[in-house]
């Protein structure tokens, strides 16, 4: 996935239907939230199992979410000028810090809860 690319996709896409007007960072979190909440009404009713199980329609609909939250989540990043792959790299430093796989394979505890 080309980020940078993707993120110029989506700015062209804002700008041709003078969007970007609405396209501040608060109101893009705010559609992401939005989204990301469509994405888990696919999964509300279901066990763990059948969440793993989707039939085609639904997992079309779920593509279609994970992609709006996706959308979301690249003009996010664009508009406060985040490089997003570098932040992504980062917090996965971060989290082997937190989490070391020799303290909580296993365990689904957060980092806090050992030592």
């Amino acid at each position: 996935m080309d980020i940078k690319h993707l993120q110029a996709e989506l700015e062209f896409f804002a700008q041709e239907r003078d969007w970007n007007q609405f396209h501040s960072p608060k109101n893009l979190a705010t559609a992401l939230s939005v989204e990301a909440s469509e994405l888990l009404e696919h999964f509300q009713w279901l066990t763990s199992e059948q969440s793993g199980e989707l039939n085609a329609e639904t997992r079309s609909a779920v593509a279609k979410e994970i992609a709006d939250v996706q959308i979301y989540l690249l003009r996010l990043a664009d508009k406060l000028a985040i490089d997003l792959e570098r932040a992504v790299k980062e917090k996965m430093n971060e989290n082997r810090e937190k989490y070391p796989s020799d303290k909580v394979r296993g365990s689904a505890a957060k980092y806090t809860s050992y030592d």
